[in-house]
């Protein structure tokens, strides 16, 4: 009997899926509404390149490439961004490389695209401008997210957003998207939290 308490305390930390925000036909219709915004945006992508953020943000960009594909019949260059080494808690974590940087055009003169899956806190977004300026000299650089949940430290808003989410800092949104349309029944965007309210 005196052990309940603690076995009840393990299982109250635990993450439980809280709400169900997008199943795989809303991820479908939001990556197509933000290709759209994408194309009206910059009268075209005849100058974009896509730079998908690691991990979730590069199968975001190659979706969002397909999908501009089928609307203007033309697929944008698409890249793939690790910014772990530009974060600014650099010094005060253990860092490990999130995957490669695929860089599939010269961005100088050109409009770069950043992809993610979620913007919190804004502060990936900065190191990712960090990143980019490493690789050459944007004419403008734009930002999609598939979700911004708030909680904004620095002054960054996206472009281009899939869904606007109010969130408690406690909770954590997760978005699973294949970067093959083909194989997209599984995508979704879910908010865990502590089973319990207000931890």
């Amino acid at each position: 009997m005196s052990d309940s308490p603690a076995v009840e305390t393990a299982l109250d930390s635990e993450p439980q899926l809280r709400v169900s925000v997008f199943d795989a036909d809303g991820v479908r219709r939001a990556i197509v509404r933000i290709a759209h915004e994408i194309i009206e945006q910059n009268r075209g992508v005849g100058d974009v390149v896509l730079m998908g953020l690691h991990s979730q943000g590069y199968p975001i960009a190659q979706r969002l490439a397909l999908a501009i594909d089928s609307i203007e019949g033309v697929s944008p260059p698409v890249g793939a961004l690790d910014v772990t080494f530009h974060r600014d808690d650099v010094a005060i974590r253990r860092v490990v490389p999130a995957g490669q940087t695929f860089v599939p055009a010269d961005v100088t003169d050109r409009v770069v695209i950043l992809v993610d899956d979620v913007l919190f806190s804004g502060r990936t977004a900065r190191a990712a401008l960090d990143a980019v300026f490493d690789l050459g000299r944007p004419r403008r650089i734009e930002l999609a997210v598939m979700v911004d949940r708030g909680h904004r430290q620095l002054p960054i808003r996206p472009d281009f957003v899939g869904k606007n989410l109010p969130t408690q800092p406690v909770e954590d949104v997760r978005v699973y998207v294949a970067a093959d349309g083909d194989t997209a029944e599984d995508d979704r965007v879910e908010i865990w939290g502590p089973a319990r309210e207000g931890v």
